[in-house]
């Protein structure tokens, strides 16, 4: 499997790797996404593995800490050979300090993650939304001194806006802390906003993205088309959307261009759909998730090809949505020196 820097480290990362989300079932919300146990996600880990995909996602809100829990048991014996990415910020307890990215929450939320996950260290740990009520500094130099007590390697975020994750990395750069990385974001053929400015910073400060619900939600894997409503029992069937509202038409346009392509090329949809996302500038590594091996097998032979550049170029037109201001205005007024990214 092709193997990407992350970011502008000189660390490499699998092209695609493994969301543990659907790890333990915590919840009716996540339940919808899937339920592995122990010997389901070690049998989950091994195909992964055995795939070139040695990359594992997590975080200590799925299934409050029992995803992070599991995945620590299925890698038993094999942490060398694997690279661990997970999360913190979201509440995870009732108490006022169980949330946020304050200095107390995230050195007990390290040392928390460390021993679900059955490690001394990991590779890279994000901060999973923004705190607008601790101040920048406090998160960035809580981060730095982890880093430098080696209980993380690398750090990065998760669904900030530029403007946090810009100042972030301004602190950083002032102060000589350790600097955010990586970025996950929420990007798919249904969901091109992350084009508009992250993109374009992730370019300028060597930020690398990882994806997150490439086939938002389910909707892109060609269960759902003109004449095929959402299976009752999939993720997308009982839950719906959990992005924006989108044109359904449009939806449409995406999946005919998408089975028309899978057609050409002898692929699934959904690995049509998952090769488009790879190959997006900033794009270090897609994050798939799979409720069983059959689906996780499918998505893994996505980095086996590559679409043309007119495969790409149907894709993108069946996808393109107008920007938001002020990008639609700096792209009108003065396109040679705001073009967009891709």
């Amino acid at each position: 499997m092709e193997q990407r820097l992350l970011g502008g480290t000189g660390f490499y990362v699998p092209i695609l790797s493994f969301g543990t989300a659907t790890f333990g079932g915590g919840s009716a919300f996540l339940r919808a996404w899937g339920a592995s146990d122990v010997k389901e996600a070690t049998r989950l880990v091994d195909v992964c593995l055995d795939a070139g995909c040695n990359m594992f996602d997590s975080a200590d809100s799925y299934s409050a800490g029992l995803a992070e829990e599991i995945l620590g048991q299925a890698i038993g014996g094999r942490r060398d050979r694997v690279i661990i990415s997970s999360k913190t910020t979201f509440r995870l307890g009732g108490g006022p300090n169980d949330v946020g990215s304050s200095r107390h929450r995230l050195i007990s939320a390290c040392e928390a993650a460390l021993r679900r996950l059955r490690t001394d260290y990991i590779d890279l740990w994000q901060m999973h939304g923004f705190d607008a009520l601790t101040p920048v500094e406090e998160t960035v130099r809580a981060l730095d001194d982890l880093v430098r007590a080696g209980k993380v390697r690398y750090v990065g975020v998760s669904n900030f806006s530029g403007w946090h994750l810009m100042k972030s990395l301004a602190v950083a750069e002032r102060r000589g802390w350790s600097r955010y990385v990586a970025h996950q974001v929420y990007y798919s053929l249904m969901a091109r906003e992350y084009e508009w400015e992250l993109m374009p910073l992730g370019l300028d400060q060597n930020v690398g993205a990882l994806v997150w619900s490439p086939l938002s939600g389910g909707q892109l894997t060609g269960k759902i088309a003109r004449d095929r409503l959402a299976p009752a029992d999939s993720r997308f069937g009982q839950q719906g959307s959990h992005g924006p509202e989108f044109p359904r038409d449009q939806l449409y346009d995406i999946v005919d261009a998408l089975e028309e392509i899978a057609r050409d090329v002898g692929r699934s949809v959904s690995q049509v759909a998952l090769n488009w996302v790879m190959h997006r500038p900033t794009v270090s590594s897609v994050i798939i998730g799979a409720r069983n091996e059959e689906q996780l097998k499918d998505n893994l032979r996505a980095a086996e090809f590559r679409l043309t550049p007119e495969q790409v170029r149907r894709l993108d037109e069946a996808s393109a949505r107008p920007a938001a201001y002020p990008y639609w205005h700096q792209r009108r007024t003065s396109p040679d020196r705001n073009p967009p990214p891709v």
